[in-house]
């Protein structure tokens, strides 16, 4: 994934996106929707009716830039509400592009006291 700079939020849009929208639809999405400015330099998530598919909205600073995602098997995890946003961190978007459940990651081994 791409290093995100410091301070960068990164918000889910709850509820389903029209997947067919572009940067002008998305960037729309953000202002009306989510009452958000695109052009803050936040990172804004979306996904699609099927769940297979997501499309990231991120303004760098001298252009904006949309990555768009389908896995072939499962689905995004996603929140249940219909409307508003869910921030999340970096390191919990890079689990949601993988398609780990950012909401219950779960350790491999149990951290032992010393």
């Amino acid at each position: 994934m791409i290093g995100l700079p410091p301070g960068t939020r990164v918000w889910l849009a709850a509820g389903v996106t029209d997947m067919r929208r572009g940067f002008d639809g998305l960037a729309a999405t953000v202002q009306s929707t989510l009452d958000e400015d695109p052009f803050s330099g936040h990172v804004f998530v979306f996904r699609g009716r099927k769940g297979d598919r997501i499309k990231v909205l991120w303004w760098s600073g001298d252009g904006m830039c949309l990555l768009a995602k389908r896995l072939e098997e499962g689905r995004f995890v996603w929140p249940g509400a219909e409307t508003g946003a869910v921030h999340l961190t970096p390191a919990q978007l890079s689990m949601l592009l993988e398609g780990i459940d950012w909401r219950r990651p779960k350790r491999t081994q149990n951290p032992t006291h010393v």
